[in-house]
């Protein structure tokens, strides 16, 4: 358990440490995030598609199904109905205004899409060591775009800076209870760690194809289609070599 605690943790740190990168400058090159979103993005479609979806329907056969789309309609739901549009790689340049309203409204759904990360992560290395730290490796990549976005917003809305830091650290706290949860649903019936395990492949699914895609998409950057191809060859490769480090 602490082993898996302390992966939420380090996850948790990355966000921070990406809003501290836009408190300590506060034009960072707009390129860097679309990068890492790109790499994270073919990882986590990757990891998806090969992994989280096969071994969700071996573990629970065709229930499986049920709970996927469970998770990816769920994280929609919370993201765009409940907390409205939840923009990743806002500009971080002073000049550009954003509403009070609209940073806490991001910020609430960072806080909900944090919690699900640790969830994954958690169940993730329940159910499979493997797949878990595929899962973590993904996360991490975009923990620290994550972190540069609400920092961002939270400047361009004139927040203070001990008000941003504040909520870097609700955030980073949300996946550490993400990862506390996902013990808690085990230790009450060790069957919803597999449940856990599909809901969570959708949710991952929805971070990729719902919330970074659509960045790269909109970029004019032609290299950052390149990187989430780059990202799914990463995948492969990592997978390859903490399965040799295993056995």
């Amino acid at each position: 358990m602490f082993k898996i605690f302390l992966f939420g943790v380090i996850a948790a740190s990355a966000e921070v440490l990406g809003g501290v990168l836009i408190i300590l400058k506060r034009e960072w090159p707009r390129k860097i995030q679309e990068y890492l979103m790109a790499l994270s993005a073919g990882f986590l479609l990757a990891l998806v598609f090969f992994e989280l979806i096969p071994e969700s329907l071996e573990l629970l056969g065709s229930a499986a199904s049920y709970y996927i789309i469970l998770g990816f309609a769920a994280l929609h739901f919370f993201e765009h109905t409940i907390v409205g549009h939840l923009h990743f790689g806002e500009e971080t340049h002073e000049d550009v205004m954003v509403s009070k309203t609209a940073s806490m409204a991001a910020i609430s759904g960072m806080l909900i899409h944090a919690f699900f990360d640790g969830l994954s992560i958690s169940a993730g290395m329940q159910f499979d060591y493997t797949i878990g730290l595929l899962i973590f490796f993904a996360i991490l990549l975009h923990k620290i775009p994550e972190g540069l976005t609400i920092a961002s917003i939270s400047i361009a809305s004139k927040q203070t800076v001990r008000t941003t830091i504040i909520a870097l650290l609700a955030i980073g706290g949300a996946t550490t209870l993400g990862i506390v949860t996902a013990f808690l649903l085990s230790s009450y019936n060790a069957a919803l760690v597999g449940i856990a395990f599909a809901f969570t492949a959708g949710t991952v699914c929805y971070v990729g194809a719902s919330d970074l895609i659509p960045e790269i998409n909109h970029s004019k950057n032609r290299i950052a289609p390149l990187i989430v191809l780059a990202g799914m060859l990463l995948f492969y490769f990592s997978m390859q070599l903490i399965e040799r480090a295993i056995d």
